[in-house]
């Protein structure tokens, strides 16, 4: 019998992840990237258990930061959320598909997907610190997960307008999505509130989510889309339920420590294998314009807008409307398995990707946190929680 090292390696690498995150006060993400990318490039293989997890974790990731967004304020601060949201998709979108076609001779379709894989904004990620630094129950954290969607938003409609061919499954795709968010939206009480389910060890409410998050990817997959957008749709329709009572409060803490545990860190972990030193390193000085590119125009999409709609946490705000992850890492995928961008493109595209991940993230926790400021306030004063 051959016994597999891998998934005990994967379980040191979320362990020391945990503990270099208490150690150096920096989000766990950075870490499980950053020790994804040191296994990966020393030859550590993920396995496809691992794949579908990390999927599943980023999926579930973005229901969780659904639920935490603040409908009421959303639409209070719609403007806000729009316009940070939306300069920071199409600046640097324009930039990068401009500079890879004009000046690194890529073709249009290559420059197209580059574009779209460095425009996004990961809503994975901007939740993940959110939720470990708290600011998540502030305004400020909610107006970002807001902007984020709509920088999301458009990475997908851009993907979708510009390279899908929609099928009779696509269509059937999104039919079933519809429904499974409206059935859940108006029926979930009944298995929030069912005193013969609550708060039984079994978990059946948690168990009950992940259902519906498997049904999105299942005919995601059939439908050659992504779950993302109707995971975090589902999670922002179901937000109600999740601050109505203590109890489903308390449900959405259980949940967010079985994402957290396990699930949530494959998907960094996988994430930061899918880098190729080798091949970055081999087209390093385009990876580093990408790199550069993208923080400028990100910086100037978002920095301006945020100074006028959230003086205290303009830098902070912009730095983690920088990163990238989901997306960017699902358009580069897209990109490479349908002809669209070689290895070698594709690594430099990952690359950028999960840099933008890491490096804008420890900027804004290191030296631009605004936990501190008196504008930055806890808007359901539960930050003892």
């Amino acid at each position: 019998m051959h016994a597999d090292i891998t998934p005990l390696i994967v379980g040191l690498l979320i362990f020391v992840s945990s503990l270099c995150s208490l150690w150096l006060g920096l989000s766990v993400a950075i870490i499980e990237i950053t020790l994804g990318v040191l296994a990966g490039n020393m030859g550590l293989e993920a396995e496809e258990w691992m794949l579908y997890m990390a999927t599943f974790g980023g999926i579930l990731l973005t229901y969780l930061a659904g639920t935490e967004i603040d409908i009421q304020l959303m639409r209070e601060k719609f403007k806000e959320s729009f316009m940070i949201g939306a300069f920071s998709f199409f600046l640097p979108f324009m930039a990068i598909f401009l500079f890879t076609y004009h000046v690194a001779s890529w073709d249009t379709d290559a420059a197209l997907i580059a574009g779209i894989a460095l425009s996004t904004t990961s809503l994975a990620v901007v939740y993940a610190v959110l939720v470990e630094t708290g600011l998540n129950r502030t305004e400020l954290g909610k107006i970002l997960m807001s902007a984020t969607f709509i920088t999301d938003i458009g990475t997908a409609l851009a993907l979708s307008i510009v390279f899908l061919r929609p099928t009779i499954y696509t269509v059937l795709f999104i039919l079933i999505s519809i429904l499974v968010i409206l059935g859940a939206v108006q029926f979930s009480h009944r298995v929030f509130e069912n005193p013969r389910l609550k708060n039984k060890v079994i978990e059946p409410e948690i168990k009950y989510i992940f259902l519906l998050l498997l049904v999105f990817i299942y005919f995601a997959n059939l439908g050659e889309g992504h779950a993302v957008l109707p995971a975090f749709l589902l999670g922002l329709f179901m937000s109600r339920h999740f601050s109505e009572t203590s109890q489903t409060k308390e449900l959405r803490n259980r949940l967010r420590t079985v994402a957290y545990a396990v699930i949530t860190p494959l998907f960094f972990i996988v994430g930061g294998m899918k880098i190729s030193i080798p091949m970055i390193y081999s087209a390093f000085g385009l990876a580093a314009i990408l790199f550069l590119l993208k923080m400028l125009t990100k910086f100037f999409g978002v920095y301006f807008l945020a100074r006028r709609y959230i003086p205290r946490g303009d830098i902070y705000t912009t730095l983690l409307m920088s990163t990238g992850l989901t997306f960017g890492t699902i358009s580069s995928v897209f990109g490479l398995n349908a002809g669209y961008i070689d290895q070698i493109q594709y690594s430099v595209l990952v690359g950028v990707v999960v840099a933008s991940a890491v490096i804008p993230t420890f900027i804004a926790q290191k030296w631009f946190m605004p936990v501190h400021s008196e504008d930055i306030v806890d808007i359901n004063n539960d930050s003892g929680r």
